[in-house]
């Protein structure tokens, strides 16, 4: 965990809090907080967000996330701020809270828990999980994979560093949290059942399906994001919507790279898959993605459909250009991954201008999310959940 040895840049600090006030005049003198900032970052090199400061920032930066459908309601986000926190096990004891938080029931709220910032020569706890919640992945004698190949490499790490699944090993086994602070170096610690909601999938007219034995967790909680407000940087700042059907149906559970399923979904249909042309994937796809909505429901736990999304944020869309805001977005990440011709998501194009606040995934917590440990600069493959998507992903 190399230390940040860079001061916060006082412009980046000043354009926030211009934004903040132009947001909140009833907040008070912005050139007072604005010159007393400045004097902050003169002497200790960076400045403390206030709570209602930090809350905002955290908005926005969901407000500002290009690769996000799911940003009608970033208002609702609600933010626990617990910036003192710092020893591995207090982090971890509050990622377990904010999975029972963010679960309220199956009635899933918006939530993110902000954990210490970084500052110049002081580094700060991070979470290397991808999501609060994942899959692990075990390599199989004939060169398969039990469980999710996207964390083969993530699953060998903590099992050297003592991590034991039970047995006998499944396909859905809970990978454990692992929290780095720089006085602990990183520490292992299993989530306990009652954070961990998961639903079942059944289908509402193959029972077939349920024989497979699949199921997804509730709550999807992306932990490894780094958040930055006003050049204050957060490494560890887990946050949460809902899910949108097709980040499980027609990503986590099809492709190629992970579960892949589509092959044995086709053949319990009995589809002919000799041919792309009979377009077997398509109408696999389909039934597969029907039964994590199907599920959901039944199990009522906060889900939503990309049709129903995409409408949202074409109003989310139109609120901001109201407010005389833009609103980027990224044209491959807002477009479902299923039927995108048939939303109206698919149909126009978008600004791409670059905001702040902002979300960023730095190439060493992406190795740590997928591999563990620290990583040599390289591309990651871009995650099926992307900032806040369900309601996020």
């Amino acid at each position: 965990m190399a230390p940040v040895t860079e001061p916060v840049d006082p412009a980046d600090a000043e354009d926030f809090l211009r934004l903040f006030y132009t947001e909140h005049p009833n907040e008070g003198d912005a050139d007072r907080r604005v010159a007393w900032v400045r004097a902050e970052i003169d002497l200790t090199g960076t400045y403390h967000h206030t709570t209602a400061e930090l809350t905002f920032g955290a908005q926005v930066a969901w407000r500002n996330s290009a690769r996000c459908i799911g940003r009608l309601y970033w208002r609702s986000l609600r933010v626990r701020d617990l910036r003192a926190v710092r020893t591995a096990d207090d982090v971890a004891e509050h990622c377990v809270q904010h999975l029972r938080q963010a679960w309220n029931g199956g009635k899933l709220r918006p939530l993110m828990s902000v954990f210490a910032p970084e500052a110049p020569n002081r580094p700060a706890p991070r979470i290397w999980n991808e999501l609060l919640i994942r899959y692990a992945g075990y390599p199989t004698e004939d060169g398969g994979v039990l469980g999710d190949p996207r964390y083969l490499g993530f699953t060998d790490r903590v099992t050297t560093l003592g991590w034991r699944p039970t047995e006998p090993r499944g396909a859905f086994d809970v990978l454990p949290l692992v929290v780095e602070t720089p006085e602990e170096g990183p520490r292992l610690y299993d989530l306990p059942a009652d954070a961990v909601r998961e639903v079942p999938i059944t289908h509402p007219e193959l029972p077939w399906l349920t024989e497979l034995g699949l199921r997804w967790h509730a709550v999807p909680a992306i932990s490894n994001i780094r958040m930055v407000i006003g050049g204050v940087s957060y490494p560890a700042a887990p946050f949460n919507g809902w899910y949108m059907g097709t980040e499980i149906g027609a990503r986590n559970l099809a492709d190629t790279e992970r579960y892949n399923l589509l092959p044995e979904v086709a053949r319990r249909l009995g589809l002919d898959t000799s041919s792309e042309t009979t377009l077997w994937r398509d109408r696999a796809l389909v039934e597969l993605n029907r039964a994590v909505l199907h599920s959901f429901a039944a199990a009522g736990v906060t889900i939503t459909d990309h049709h129903t999304e995409s409408d949202r944020f074409l109003k989310h869309v139109a609120k901001e250009q109201r407010a005389g805001r833009t609103c980027p977005a990224d044209w491959s990440w807002i477009v479902p991954p299923m039927s995108g011709s048939q939303t109206p998501v698919f149909h126009r194009y978008y600004d791409t201008e670059h905001l702040r606040p902002e979300f960023v995934l730095d190439d060493d917590a992406a190795h740590r999310g997928t591999h563990g440990g620290p990583s040599t600069p390289r591309r990651e493959r871009p995650g099926t959940e992307c900032p806040m998507w369900s309601y996020l992903h």
